[in-house]
């Protein structure tokens, strides 16, 4: 790829779905198409990308990857100037991840694993919400209450296990019903540490019980984190593999317990959304750190 010497040439990953990047990235885009840089949004898996011709490899929308989870890896290792790098999207695809967190210490939402091949023991009452361990967007995830939807939550374990996959088991938390999860987003500052930059509430999502089927509209307001929810947030990123300083972005989702301090529910590094548009100056901020890790 011939190109104009200190042209900067950024590509923001996709996949086919969003050929011309998913919506919360249009600011980023322009924000950065407004500093002199040039923006490509290319797919993760275009045979024709000259991945060596950009530099910086922006992760973003490549929502596909779920059911080619090993090529998604592969082709990550193979990509120079990848952000976030490969290591930690290898680590940050798989919510084992969470095991890790919480035997170092940190308040996540109680989860339970039940490998393929496993047999699950279910709890005998309550709320309960199962999914795969290698997920996006809550596909193949749903909600149950026991005893009365034993059979339909023992088939998805069931279905999960017969596809090699791992199922995570999660009580409901009902405060996600009222106070909903509050996502705070982190880009580095001028000195490179993970800094907050802005906040977001969002409503349930499993409103109904069952597996969760179809399209769903998020339910995404702005909103101000607490101190204690900003703390945890620091504390999580501590506990990045190799540091967070190597980290453009971050999004800590975090939900109330039963006595309201706030659990962990995700930590996201690879391709979340970053809700640009329910913060002034948000894109602005996440444009000028890409344009510093050039």
């Amino acid at each position: 790829m011939i190109h104009e010497q200190n042209e900067t040439r950024i590509a923001l990953v996709t996949a086919d779905l969003f050929p011309d990047l998913y919506i919360d990235d249009h600011p980023l885009r322009d924000a950065l198409l407004a500093r002199g840089a040039t923006v490509d949004a290319v797919r993760w898996d275009d045979p024709a990308a000259d991945w060596d011709g950009y530099d910086l490899v922006v992760l973003r929308s490549p929502w596909d990857y779920q059911g080619r989870h090993d090529e998604f890896l592969a082709w990550t290792r193979t990509v120079p100037r990848l952000v976030n790098p490969a290591d930690i999207v290898a680590w940050n695809t798989d919510k084992h991840y969470l095991s890790e967190l919480a035997a170092a210490g940190l308040p996540i939402t109680p989860t339970a694993f039940v490998e393929p091949g496993e047999t699950w023991t279910p709890p005998e009452s309550g709320e309960w919400v199962i999914k795969p361990t290698v997920s996006a967007g809550s596909r193949d995830t749903g909600r149950y209450a026991l005893p009365e939807d034993l059979p339909a939550a023992q088939a998805h374990v069931e279905r999960l296990s017969a596809a090699g996959r791992t199922s995570m088991i999660q009580p409901y938390l009902a405060a996600v019903d009222t106070a909903g999860e509050t996502a705070l987003l982190c880009f580095p500052d001028e000195t490179g540490a993970m800094t907050f930059s802005h906040a977001i509430r969002k409503g349930a999502l499993l409103t109904e019980r069952g597996e969760r089927t179809g399209e769903y509209q998020e339910e995404i307001t702005p909103r101000i984190p607490t101190e204690p929810e900003l703390k945890l947030a620091e504390e999580v990123l501590r506990e990045v593999p190799g540091g967070a300083e190597r980290l453009l972005y971050a999004r800590i989702d975090l939900v109330p317990g039963a006595d309201g301090t706030p659990l962990l529910l995700e930590l996201e590094l690879t391709e979340p959304t970053l809700f640009l548009r329910y913060a002034d100056g948000a894109a602005e901020r996440l444009a000028d750190a890409v344009l510093r890790r050039v």
